[in-house]
């Protein structure tokens, strides 16, 4: 009963941050639209920031579990897997409204309560493609020569482009 609340929750939530954005966005609303009361919401989540860092974390966990299935495939080539890779991240963050919400902010005003779930995935990120690159350069799909720390930070910056 208590995680069917707290899904509730979460899945009213990231339904109102998606559609209004954080700040616009109110507990008030979201124990109104869940159908809980207001003292619920904070039993399980201390803020709204707190609240909106689950929801942003669960796109993250979304994110890293779809590109974890492309990374471990072992069928695949290391430049399969890249473009792979890319795709599936931009398919993914595209629907993750909240965490552009964590990007746009970077623009408005900062979100300080999200740096280490931001932090977090870029550590994931460069560790993971770190591995893909290795697997080219081990199978000889990539030049031997290449600094892979330029090329890692080359490539998350790229991706954060995008």
């Amino acid at each position: 009963m208590k995680d069917d609340t707290k899904d509730k929750i979460l899945s009213v939530a990231e339904k109102l941050f998606s559609r209004f954005g954080f700040h616009k966005t109110s507990m008030d609303e979201i124990a109104k639209i869940a159908r809980k009361a207001k003292g619920s919401l904070y039993y399980h989540f201390a803020s709204k920031e707190d609240l909106f860092r689950e929801v942003v974390s669960k796109e993250i966990y979304n994110l890293q579990s779809n590109l974890s299935v492309i990374i471990s495939n072992n069928e695949l080539k290391a430049a399969e897997k890249i473009k792979l890779y890319l795709i599936k991240r931009m398919e993914i963050l595209n629907n993750a409204v909240s965490y552009h919400e964590t990007i746009k902010a970077d623009f408005f005003e900062h979100f300080d309560f999200i740096d280490d779930l931001r932090a977090g995935l870029d550590n994931w990120e460069k560790n993971n493609i770190e591995k893909i690159i290795l697997q080219g350069i081990d199978n000889g799909e990539f030049a031997t020569d290449i600094n892979t720390n330029v090329l890692l930070d080359v490539f998350i910056m790229v991706l954060k482009g995008l």
